[in-house]
């Protein structure tokens, strides 16, 4: 997605380095003043400095630019003559190929040569009718077809591999095998556009009360089985902002985020409140040792309300494995092939994502479903089972 930039006016600039050759303020005072980066304003000094001599020395510079457009005219008089020149040579040209039959005319079309000269173009240097070549393209609809769907899917997911995109065409309606679509992408020389950074990590705080790892050997079979969260940080341009999130294990859908510019229990409150508020409650809570996750009144919103806590063993992130899978598609496939000014603009294209996560992008694990649909179904299930189960009781 394209940034629009911002741009400085001249009165601006000369402003700003002025106020650094006056040496009262420090780059960094001047430059959180005017919301801009230090090395902005080294860049204006230096130019300003190089061009000094300009503004002290105006007829010097009127001088060097005469010079160089003299210089200029003289290219284009020289280009002017060697075109003229190749004028004569093409016109000499046309007057000796006349004299050929149409037999060596065609055997002068080089078909290697398209990327360069197309047989259009041939044909007319040559004089040579193009319609004598006989030329029938074979042009298969369907193969075409699925080719332009092909593209059209990269160009708007451009994250898939040729497995997802076999499975948008099956849904698009398209009848054709996972290799097919293995050798068109390759022909088109198309692959998947991914990225990758470091990932992030937590701190604990030795006076919180942290609580035992419950998820081992645990069979995940229905949704708001387990759910689990973890805070991760994105560069942005200015500084850090932190993102949380909270998943539904059984069908990887995310419940809710929030992103903010500082790490703190508001941030993790108001991602599991608002967790809470849409999709019920689960039965285990799975966090890191973070000092966010074992506050107190983190903890005791969870006990209250009779949720069983757990929390990865401390330097265990693959206790946390289904939050990290999903924290390194979102980066890989959005974040990390952005450059961001502001967290608006941030928050804009997350939320873009997580719409495609839920409710559009195809889950390997889920056998190719989506996520939300697979939450919504199995807490259809779920609810089916816990009606049954009241009617045995009565």
């Amino acid at each position: 997605m394209s940034r629009k930039r911002t741009v400085y006016t001249a009165e601006f600039k000369t402003k700003l380095v002025l106020e650094v050759l006056k040496e009262d303020k420090t780059l960094a005072e001047i430059a959180s003043a005017n919301n801009i980066t230090a090395k902005n304003l080294q860049n204006w000094k230096k130019i300003f400095l190089e061009n000094a001599e300009v503004a002290m020395e105006p007829a010097k510079a009127v001088k060097e630019y005469k010079d160089e457009n003299a210089k200029l005219q003289a290219k284009i008089d020289e280009y002017a003559k060697t075109v003229g020149q190749l004028t004569v040579e093409y016109n000499w040209m046309q007057g000796k190929l006349k004299s050929l039959d149409l037999s060596e005319k065609k055997s002068m079309i080089d078909k290697s040569e398209l990327k360069t000269i197309s047989v259009a173009k041939q044909c007319e240097l040559i004089g040579y009718n193009r319609s004598n070549l006989f030329y029938i393209p074979k042009v298969n609809p369907v193969k075409d077809a699925i080719k332009n769907e092909i593209v059209k899917i990269f160009e708007d997911i451009p994250c898939y591999g040729y497995l997802k995109v076999h499975q948008e065409l099956l849904e698009r309606g398209h009848s054709v095998c996972v290799n097919t679509v293995r050798e068109y992408r390759k022909q088109l020389g198309l692959k998947a556009v991914l990225a990758v950074r470091p990932p992030n990590t937590s701190w604990a705080n030795k006076q919180h009360p942290k609580y035992s790892y419950k998820l081992k050997g645990v069979d995940i079979v229905r949704a708001n089985q387990v759910w689990s969260t973890d805070i991760t940080y994105i560069k942005i341009k200015g500084g850090m902002v932190y993102m949380a999130a909270i998943i539904d294990w059984y069908s990887k859908a995310i419940l809710s985020w929030r992103i903010s510019n500082t790490m703190d229990t508001d941030l993790v409150m108001g991602v599991l409140n608002e967790a809470l508020s849409k999709y019920g409650q689960p039965e285990i809570f799975n966090t890191d040792q973070g000092s966010q996750y074992t506050s107190y009144i983190h903890t005791q919103t969870l006990k209250d309300k009779g949720i069983m806590i757990s929390m990865d063993g401390k330097g265990r992130a693959t206790d946390n494995i289904c939050i990290e899978r999903f924290w390194r598609s979102a980066k890989v496939e959005k974040i990390y092939l952005n450059e961001y000014f502001k967290i608006s603009t941030l928050k804009s294209d997350v939320a873009d994502y997580m719409e495609f996560y839920n409710y559009r992008r195809f889950h390997e694990t889920l056998d190719y479903k989506k996520p939300i649909n697979v939450y919504w179904d199995s807490m259809k299930i779920n609810d089916t089972n816990y009606t049954k189960l009241d009617e045995n009781v009565a």
